[in-house]
C-alpha cells in the first residue's frame, strides 16, 4: 500500500507538456524506472529521481543543438525493405562496412547509439563517476524509450506520406497525457540482460509490427470522425492550440487494444533492466559510496541551421 500511494503521487509530480513518447512520457517513464532497481542501486537513483525525470528530455533539446543527435532517436526500417532486420547488421562495424556510415545516419542508427550509451554507462560505473551514470542513465532511458515507439521504427513517422500528419504526437504525447494517470505501469525488478545488443533489436522489431495497426486504426476512425468530433482546442502557454479530442483518444485508445499502455510498460522495463545489467557488467560497484550532489547540468544551445523530422 505504501508503494502505491507513493506512485500515485509521482505520477502528478510529472509535468505534463505537450511536446515531442513526449516530454510527459519520457520523464515517467525514466522516473518509473527507478522503483524496478534493487536496493543497491536505489540507493543512489532515488536521492537522484528528479535529474534522472527531468533530464530524460534533455536528448530531444539536443537534436537542436548538436549535429549528430537526432539520428539517434529512430531507424527507418523500411528504408532497407521487408528483410529489414534480417539484413541490417547488429554490430555497429559490420553495418558500416555494408552500408557505410553517411547512409546508416541518414535512415537512423537508434540502435547502434543506445547500445553505445548502454556501453558508455557501463564504463561509468566502473569509473565510479556520478555525474556520468545520471547523464547516461537519463539519456539511455530516452533513446530505449524511443526505440519502443512504433513511429520511430519508419519512413512514414508522422504520417506524412499516408495524410495523417500529426499522428505521431497523437501517438506518443497525446494518448499518454490522457490515459497514463490510469495505467498499471508497476512492472516488478529489474534482470539482467544476458545479450544487450539483440535485446535492443528484438525491441525494435515488436515496435516495427505493430506501425501497420499505428496507422490504419487512426485512418479507420477517421472516417467515422467529422473534423470538430475529431480534434478540439485547448490552451497551452496561453495559446490556443487545436488537439486531437478527448473522444477521438479514447476511442484510438481502445481499438489499438491499449497498445501504448504496453509500449510504455516495455520501456520502463527494458530501461530498468539495462541500467541494472551495465552496473552488474561493472562489477556492482558500492553506490552507496557515491556522492549525493546532483548530475552535471547539459548546456543546450539551439542552432537555428539544424534541421530535424517535425513531428
Amino acid at each position: 500500500m505504501k508503494f502505491f500511494l507513493t506512485y500515485i503521487f509521482l505520477l502528478f509530480l510529472v509535468p505534463s507538456s505537450s511536446t515531442n513518447w513526449g516530454f510527459y512520457a519520457h520523464s515517467l517513464i525514466n522516473r518509473l524506472a527507478v522503483f524496478s532497481l534493487p536496493e543497491e542501486m536505489i540507493v543512489f537513483y532515488k536521492p537522484h529521481i528528479q535529474f534522472i525525470t527531468e533530464k530524460a528530455v534533455n536528448p530531444d533539446r539536443r537534436r537542436y543543438a548538436v549535429i549528430g543527435e537526432a539520428e539517434k532517436h529512430y531507424i527507418d526500417l523500411d528504408h532497407y525493405g521487408d528483410s529489414a532486420l534480417q539484413i541490417l547488421p547488429k554490430y555497429w562495424n559490420e553495418a558500416v562496412e555494408k552500408f557505410t556510415e553517411d547512409s546508416l545516419r541518414a535512415n537512423g542508427i537508434g540502435p547502434w547509439s543506445a547500445y553505445f550509451t548502454f556501453i558508455n554507462l557501463t564504463k561509468a560505473f566502473e569509473a565510479k563517476n556520478p555525474a556520468a551514470i545520471l547523464r547516461l542513465s537519463a539519456d539511455l532511458g530516452h533513446y530505449l524509450g524511443d526505440l519502443n515507439v512504433p513511429l520511430h521504427t519508419t519512413v512514414n513517422y508522422n504520417g506524412q506520406l499516408t495524410n495523417q500528419l500529426g499522428i505521431h504526437g497523437f501517438w506518443e504525447s497525446r494518448v499518454p497525457e490522457l490515459q497514463a494517470k490510469d495505467y498499471p505501469l508497476w512492472i516488478g525488478q529489474a534482470e539482467y540482460v544476458d545479450d544487450p545488443q539483440q535485446a535492443i533489436w528484438d525491441a525494435v522489431a515488436a515496435a516495427h509490427a505493430q506501425v501497420d495497426s499505428v496507422l490504419s486504426i487512426e485512418r479507420e476512425l477517421t472516417q467515422n470522425f467529422s473534423p470538430d468530433q475529431k480534434y478540439s482546442y485547448e490552451e497551452r502557454n496561453n495559446i490556443t492550440v487545436r488537439v486531437y479530442s478527448r473522444e477521438f483518444t479514447e476511442a484510438y485508445v481502445l481499438a489499438l487494444d491499449n497498445q501504448v499502455e504496453r509500449q510504455m510498460r516495455k520501456s520502463i522495463k527494458m530501461i530498468a533492466d539495462f541500467w541494472f545489467t551495465a552496473w552488474v557488467n561493472a562489477g556492482q560497484p558500492d553506490l552507496s559510496s557515491f556522492s549525493m550532489e546532483s548530475g552535471e547540468e547539459e548546456v543546450i544551445v539551439p542552432d537555428t541551421k539544424i534541421k530535424v523530422r517535425d513531428h
